[in-house]
């Protein structure tokens, strides 16, 4: 349903999550994990530079070795690369980073916070060394509202949201 979404009315709804953003609360200083969009994606980049313009540390995510993403610093002069999965990101001189705050793609999610990703289990495993690391993290999946359904079904490994941005705002999972 994502892919259906024509793209001028993906523009429009990206730009209002990135209204409706202006809800999540951090500290300034705060390291904040994106993403820049692939196939039909939500754009973060206006979500992104209204973060950084409230004092974010932003960093995008990268593939590594052994299928393990971790996070580049992505500062306004940083060149973009390849890094992985059709995606791009800051090149391998840029500073790694351990998010407080990481907002994640995904495919489908469901009224309990749970998430369908790609398959690659990144997410999972950075999210669970970063833990491991005692690293408190918060957890926002980034998605269209026509990507809920109504239920997904959940395996140990699986990290649930702590809340979820749509263009038709931010929803908390209790």
């Amino acid at each position: 349903m994502r892919d259906a979404i024509a793209t001028g009315a993906r523009i429009e709804m990206s730009l209002a999550m990135a209204e409706a953003a202006e809800a999540i609360e951090f500290d300034p200083g705060s390291v904040i994990a994106g993403y820049l969009p692939i196939r039909s994606e939500p754009d973060l980049r206006p979500l992104l530079a209204r973060f950084r313009a409230r004092g974010a540390r932003l960093c995008l995510p990268v593939v590594l070795a052994r299928q393990t993403i971790a996070f580049r610093a992505f500062e306004r002069e940083s060149g973009l690369v390849d890094t992985g999965f059709g995606t791009t990101g800051p090149g391998p001189d840029a500073e790694l980073l351990d998010p407080d705050l990481m907002l994640m793609p995904l495919s489908a999610f469901d009224g309990e916070g749970n998430r369908l990703g790609y398959g690659a289990g990144h997410y999972d495993r950075a999210i669970a060394r970063l833990r491991a690391g005692g690293k408190r993290l918060r957890l926002i999946g980034t998605a269209f509202a026509c990507q809920e359904t109504e239920s997904l079904p959940a395996e140990p490994h699986d990290v649930a949201l702590e809340m979820i941005l749509t263009e038709q705002g931010l929803r908390s999972f209790g």
